[in-house]
């Protein structure tokens, strides 16, 4: 399977005792109706052989708004995403998306990668059939297209686009089947600012539109100017939460990058004694990439 081949699937809401996240209607066990959060996450763990990658967090994501997740490499952000959209199992607690759409998650990767020969239009069209018949003729790949910004390269093979197209062309896949949540993994990264700018721009319209997005980055100045709420993430826990003002004022800082580097970096060594998070982080992304 290529980077987007990882469907999200559609979980039991039994399976939700497991960890896994449970699609609802929207309704609360008593059939009254829920007006409240499109993603609920209740006291989540997810850790790979001894290793505690997530410990225990929780937190709620509100339709119409963006959270940002921010953390150093290593901090456990692609794994927590991975559990919210149903890719990863997590080991204990609970994940709760309110299923509105053919899909309840839109997940796009870090890499999204997609097969050579095709072009873009038709990738998205084979994608779409994936849906099942009725909700492929729903979709409107042009509108699609259209919406991230990539109507004009409809007819390009995907080999030629540029990384910055590809991952639009990711984002594209990701609305396919109209999900009420958007799980985005560092959609802007190693893009250029004006690219970085346009999807962050269009991540913030489809906010705007309903959608509930959660997203990674470390483009924190696109974060602190596009993000309705910012959770810092270090050594798999949450050490800040709060709408991008608020963080900043409680710092007392000159901006998110500031409240960035005094959250995580902190005084003392990690439980090894390797040093204070940020350089573990930064170091880890050095020699490959963020550890899960």
């Amino acid at each position: 399977m290529t980077g987007t081949d990882a469907e999200t699937e559609r979980v039991r809401p039994e399976d939700a005792r497991d960890g896994q996240a449970a699609p609802t209607d929207g309704r609360e066990p008593d059939g009254s109706s829920d007006p409240g959060a499109a993603v609920r996450v209740a006291d989540l763990h997810r850790g790979f052989g001894e290793v505690t990658v997530v410990d225990g967090v929780s937190f709620e994501v509100d339709p119409g708004t963006l959270v940002s997740l921010v953390g150093p490499n290593g901090s456990g952000k692609s794994t927590l995403l991975r559990v919210v959209a149903g890719v990863l199992a997590a080991e204990s607690g609970r994940v709760d998306v309110a299923a509105r759409g053919v899909r309840p998650v839109g997940y796009l990767p870090q890499q999204p990668s997609f097969r050579p020969g095709f072009s873009v239009a038709d990738t998205l069209r084979f994608y779409a059939d994936l849906l099942g018949p009725e909700a492929a003729a729903e979709v409107d790949v042009d509108a699609v297209l259209d919406q991230v910004g990539l109507a004009g390269v409809r007819g390009r093979d995907v080999e030629a686009l540029s990384g910055g197209m590809t991952r639009l062309l990711g984002l594209a896949q990701a609305l396919l089947g109209d999900p009420s949540v958007l799980v985005l993994d560092e959609p802007a990264s190693g893009l250029d600012p004006a690219i970085s700018a346009h999807i962050f721009e269009t991540v913030r319209a489809l906010a705007d539109g309903g959608r509930a997005v959660l997203l990674a980055s470390h483009d924190l100045v696109s974060v602190e100017r596009t993000a309705d709420r910012v959770l810092v993430l270090d050594r798999g826990t949450f050490v800040a939460d709060g709408s991008p003002d608020e963080l900043v004022r409680a710092a007392d800082a000159d901006g998110l990058v500031d409240v960035f580097l005094d959250a995580v970096s902190g005084e003392g060594g990690d439980s090894e004694g390797q040093g204070p998070t940020v350089r573990t982080g930064l170091e880890t992304g050095r020699d490959g990439g963020e550890r899960q």
